[in-house]
């Protein structure tokens, strides 16, 4: 609703409220007569009220003037943004609420956002729900178990399987029974231990069809990068494994929401070879030669793939076998 329009609403109650008072001192009066009063009291009161209301109504009657002099202050309405739907997969450990905080309150700031959590797990955890309900963004969350032939065992190496797999294709699923083709949007898949800059989501939101951009601290190198010439992307900076069809971490691209609904088997697939699931799914949209870059022509580092360190809990266990472990019901 425009000023003006709020200020006409305004001075529309004022007048309403002028009609009732002069019908209840109307119906006073009647109840009056014949009675004994004084008179210079109820006049005095009744001219008071009435010069109150004569201010009231002339100050909204200027205000208004003002604003009709000056145009509508707040221009044309804006167009509304493409919504950026964020994916995020996670799961149970000890950093999980700490992470998914972080991430939250940075997303906080971006707006026309919809965040879709996704959980490695068989039922909705309390923990996410809780968090999630008072994160103050639009949010779905969902939930889903990896297999257990696919999942990481205790002391396996981050990089032995794929992960997240199920949960991101899971959000696939629920953005093509939610959304249809007029929906504008772009899908970006945050991981919930990255660090983002702010304007790497401007960077993203009018995707046409996939976009790129440099990542920091990955893949052993300072950076990874699509190598651009002309406005085209020609190649990839990357150390390890540059012969894999599209050599880039999870983090660097984003996918418009027309493409993906318009491409219904497009996925991430479990059997993926290692380094080769961010291309299982690229593979189907896009070619290198249609993909569009961000951040500069790729030159500057908007995304970092930074991670938690594991907490030592080494005191904890200690205290634990003398009975003296922490409160369990403290959700940390």
């Amino acid at each position: 609703m425009t000023m003006k329009m709020k200020m006409m609403m305004k001075l529309k109650n004022v007048f309403m409220l002028y009609f009732l008072v002069s019908i209840c001192g109307l119906m006073y009066a009647l109840t009056q007569l014949g009675q004994p009063c004084d008179c210079t009291l109820h006049s005095r009161q009744s001219s008071d009220l009435v010069h109150s209301r004569d201010r009231t109504i002339s100050r909204l009657q200027g205000e208004l003037k003002r604003l009709q002099a000056r145009g509508n202050p707040e221009g044309p309405p804006k167009p509304a943004l493409p919504t950026i739907y964020t994916v995020t997969p996670t799961y149970t450990r000890l950093v999980q609420k700490a992470e998914l905080t972080r991430l939250s309150q940075t997303l906080l700031h971006v707006p026309s956002l919809h965040w879709v959590v996704v959980e490695d797990s068989p039922v909705k955890t309390s923990l996410v729900s809780e968090l999630l309900k008072r994160s103050g963004l639009p949010y779905t969350h969902l939930c889903t178990q990896t297999p257990k032939d696919f999942k990481l065992q205790e002391g396996d190496p981050n990089w032995l399987k794929p992960r997240g797999v199920e949960q991101r294709n899971l959000a696939l699923q629920w953005l093509r029974e939610n959304r249809g083709p007029s929906d504008e949007g772009v899908v970006y898949f945050a991981d919930d231990d990255n660090t983002y800059s702010l304007r790497l989501f401007e960077e993203m939101r009018f995707t046409k069809r996939v976009s790129v951009w440099p990542v920091g601290l990955v893949g052993g190198v300072r950076f990874e990068r699509p190598l651009v010439e002309r406005g085209k992307v020609t190649g990839f900076y990357t150390a390890w494994k540059p012969n894999r069809p599209f050599p880039m971490d999870m983090a660097g691209f984003a996918v418009s929401l027309p493409l993906l609904l318009a491409n219904p088997a497009a996925r991430f697939h479990l059997s993926a070879q290692r380094g080769n699931l961010e291309s299982s799914l690229l593979q189907t949209l896009v070619s290198i030669e249609e993909l569009e870059p961000r951040a500069s022509n790729c030159t500057k580092v908007l995304v970092w793939h930074t991670r938690t360190e594991k907490p030592k809990m080494k005191q904890e266990d200690a205290l634990i076998l003398q009975g003296l472990g922490s409160d369990p019901s403290v959700e940390v």
